[in-house]
């Protein structure tokens, strides 16, 4: 029996020290919350990728970047792991994106575009760079809901259909 406990002792070693817990589990808290804020938004616009795609981006890359951090590897070899996370995260945003032959026009940049985004602040909570997190995060629904209605704005003084600036390569949010 000591053997089993011992094995379960070491198994979970990391949740032995309770600072390394509880830098763990605020940094994986916070990024869920703080992509839990970009996909509300998502979600409200009716974009493929909502509040559900954008919680779990945000936790499994806060997951693989806290638990890569606090193993004590060298930050050159952290870096290697953040940076094939970001390029894996492209591809998954990739997938949001569709181009419409007819129209000439590609949707889903912008949702692509917060996938990636939510996957970069993910990445500094799970650092434990919580306040260029929280800041990340308000620039984005900065970005993504106020500066949509100043685009439409925009779009609907200059006549949109009929303007050559606005033909082309654009993020249509899906309704």
């Amino acid at each position: 029996m000591d053997v089993v406990l011992d094995t379960l002792r070491s198994e979970f070693s990391d949740l032995a020290d309770p600072a390394a817990f509880t830098r763990i589990v605020l940094r994986l808290a916070l990024a869920v919350a703080l992509a839990a804020v970009i996909g509300y938004e998502r979600e409200m616009r009716g974009t493929a990728a909502g509040l559900r795609t954008h919680m779990m981006v945000g936790l499994g890359v806060a997951l693989l970047v806290a638990t890569t951090s606090e193993s004590h590897m060298e930050p050159t070899e952290v870096g290697r792991v953040i940076q094939g996370i970001l390029a894996g995260i492209g591809f998954l945003g990739a997938g949001a994106i569709i181009k419409q032959d007819e129209k000439e026009q590609v949707k889903g940049l912008t949702t692509a575009a917060s996938i990636w985004t939510t996957a970069a602040i993910a990445t500094a909570a799970g650092l434990g760079r919580e306040a260029t997190a929280i800041v990340a995060t308000i620039l984005a629904i900065v970005i993504l809901a106020l500066l949509l209605r100043l685009e439409r704005h925009v779009a609907r003084r200059r006549g949109a259909a009929g303007d050559p600036a606005r033909r082309g390569e654009q993020d249509v949010d899906a309704r």
